[in-house]
């Protein structure tokens, strides 16, 4: 891993630590992440359901994992600031899976993610808090494969879940932070959790730094949240929800009115827009090209900045792999083989280099 990359990920963990929260109003698209950065944000972060609806998707893992990989890559080369990444569950099946994802993000420049336990898909009941724990494990490996200090945010879902009664919640959230702290979590996030004592006590509780949720009308405001411990404040798809809601009322006026004072009371100028993105020139020649690479029904993606027919290296729970070429493979070879195959050619192949 570059040094440069590993001091932005030191400063991330810094800014936890910081003499106020680390506010952070979640971004959705390079544009976003400019605007955001550009307004004096430390870092930036992004919202996986604000990006899933700019790129036409429901939220919940329904983006494919392929466009995430996309638009961080270009938020990673927009930005100077530390990025961390959505991943919801983790996506894909198992730790694996969410191993190889992030993976691939930690090579296009992220230096956090935030992942959640969640419901169990097609129910309203909480995922076992065992799942999340063998996927924090699992990335806290991949990240050290890389010698990277990845913040891994830990979300927990007990206040946003019809899964437990009201009283059982913050002993749930408890139990839950424990775990996954020992799992290797550097934060806890608690989206909806508002009371006061409630926020204090886990606070107290906590050895890593307290997230919680304010992109909601009537939230905390910053200082008060300070003062109950808080480190972390996420605006999540907050920003994006105001900002579609502020296009609506343009459109309306426009079209129902036939005027424009709601767009005209705030605009930049092109050329205000324009500097944000001058420096952004593509390169063919430092675009790292990101494949995909399906293991089931769950994605183990591989980051490859190199040509196809060069060695690629692969980390999964069971050690780190590189892909290397050699004579034509055969098809009745194991799957795992046949997958690289698919990414390389019929001429690749699997050597374990190492343990994670």
């Amino acid at each position: 891993m570059n040094r440069e990359q590993r001091k932005r990920a030191e400063h991330f963990h810094q800014l936890h630590a910081g003499p106020a929260p680390l506010m952070l109003p979640n971004a959705w698209d390079v544009a976003s992440a400019r605007v955001i950065e550009n307004a004096g944000a430390k870092a930036i972060a992004t919202t996986s359901a604000g990006m899933a609806w700019s790129l036409g998707y429901p939220d919940g893992e329904q983006l494919p994992v392929q466009e995430l990989l996309a638009a961080c890559r270009r938020i990673c080369h927009a930005v100077t600031s530390p990025v961390s990444v959505d991943i919801e569950r983790g996506y894909g099946r198992d730790a694996e899976d969410t191993g190889g994802l992030v993976g691939a993000l930690i090579q296009l420049g992220v230096v956090g993610i935030n992942i959640e336990d969640g419901v169990v898909p097609g129910t309203q009941t909480l995922s076992h808090p065992n799942v999340l724990s063998e996927r924090i494990a699992c990335v806290r490996a991949v990240a050290d494969h890389h010698d990277l200090p990845l913040f891994i945010n830990a979300r927990i879902d007990t206040y946003v879940s019809n899964d437990l009664q009201p009283e059982m919640r913050w002993e749930e959230t408890r139990k839950r932070a424990i775990a996954y702290i020992d799992a290797g979590a550097d934060g806890i996030f608690v989206p909806g959790l508002a009371d006061s004592n409630e926020i204090a006590a886990l606070a107290r509780l906590l050895s890593v730094p307290l997230n919680v949720y304010a992109g909601y009308p009537g939230a905390s405001a910053s200082n008060e949240l300070q003062q109950l411990g808080v480190r972390r404040i996420s605006l999540g798809c907050g920003p994006m929800q105001a900002t579609l809601a502020h296009l609506a009322n343009i459109a309306r006026e426009a079209l129902d009115e036939g005027r424009y004072d709601t767009m005209g009371k705030a605009m930049l100028t092109t050329k205000e827009a324009n500097g944000w993105f001058e420096s952004m020139a593509p390169d063919d020649d430092h675009t790292p090209y990101v494949p995909y690479i399906g293991m089931g029904d769950g994605p183990v993606a591989q980051l490859m900045a190199q040509p196809r027919h060069n060695d690629i290296e692969l980390t999964t729970r069971n050690g780190v792999y590189r892909a290397v070429t050699r004579e034509s493979t055969s098809k009745d070879q194991p799957a795992w083989r046949r997958l690289i195959a698919s990414v390389l050619g019929d001429r690749a192949t699997l050597m374990k280099v190492g343990n994670r």
